[in-house]
């Protein structure tokens, strides 16, 4: 079926998503890797700019000279409870 054209998809730049930041500074979130695309928690917002983020690592608190793309990053959600937290099927204390 493929006659050499390229086919329009109906995407025109003026309809890609480019809206601002709207994460906090503190909010725990996921970062995309660059490379492989993934998604990699222990991170938090560091600062909020116009075109995206700062973020720092939790594991050491390095803040990354970066800007990170609002497309980029996403709140974390966690999977599982965590510990300690009261009412939590984790929480042995009860």
């Amino acid at each position: 079926m493929y006659q050499g054209e390229p086919q329009d998809i109906g995407v025109r730049p003026e309809t890609v998503d480019t809206a601002p930041p709207t994460l906090e500074i503190g909010t725990q979130i996921c970062v995309r890797d660059r490379f492989l695309g993934n998604w990699g928690s222990g991170f938090v917002v560091a600062g909020v700019l116009p075109g995206g983020y700062h973020i720092r690592r939790l594991s050491d608190g390095l803040t990354f000279p970066d800007v990170f793309a609002v497309d980029d990053v996403r709140m974390e959600r966690r999977q599982e409870p965590d510990r300690g937290i009261a009412g939590s099927y984790l929480d042995r204390s009860l």
